[in-house]
């Protein structure tokens, strides 16, 4: 997996602090804008959700962030390999190497089905089946069906989530 424990220790890393120890001191985002009235179609982009159809819209033009903070960020990217890690995610490898497993995200947004496999097994056929059944636990906690210790139905719920945890 990465040839590294944390991106700050990436030669890019270091390139892109002292970009932005230099730029961050004078940066004025109403004179970028009047310098270059393309920056929000530079800095912007909108992604059509393939799903549903619906449209995202991912503006970066109000950040601090030049042509050259941008090609510091993909210096980062590739450094840290993060095409190949993404390929590996969508392979099933496992990715997270401090629990040694696979990053299953993806199987749980897989809308269409496609084949996900984790050591040569489908995990698509166990993820659908526990979306389904929270899917039926989340629609009887609404209708009042499931209730609490008390008989009552509920009316509060406390979700704790670390990482990619849920307690």
């Amino acid at each position: 997996m990465p040839g590294f424990s944390e991106a700050n220790e990436l030669s890019a890393w270091t390139e892109l602090t002292k970009h932005h120890e230099k730029l961050s001191k004078d940066i004025v985002l109403r004179k970028y804008f009047k310098d270059d009235p393309k920056r929000f179609q530079k800095f912007s982009h909108v992604f059509k959700n393939e799903a549903d159809g619906k449209e995202i819209l991912f503006d970066f033009s109000k950040n601090f962030l030049t042509d050259e903070t941008l090609e510091l960020l993909i210096k980062l990217a590739k450094e840290a390999k993060l095409e190949e890690l993404r390929d590996a995610m969508f392979k099933g490898e496992k990715i997270n190497f401090t629990e040694n497993r696979a990053v299953l995200h993806i199987a749980l947004r897989n809308t269409e089905n496609c084949p996900i496999e984790v050591d040569g097994k489908s995990v698509v056929e166990g993820v659908n089946e526990v979306l389904q059944h929270m899917k039926e636990f989340t629609e009887e906690v609404r209708s009042g069906k499931w209730t609490g210790y008390t008989g009552k139905k509920i009316k509060t719920i406390i979700n704790i989530g670390i990482g990619g945890s849920d307690l």
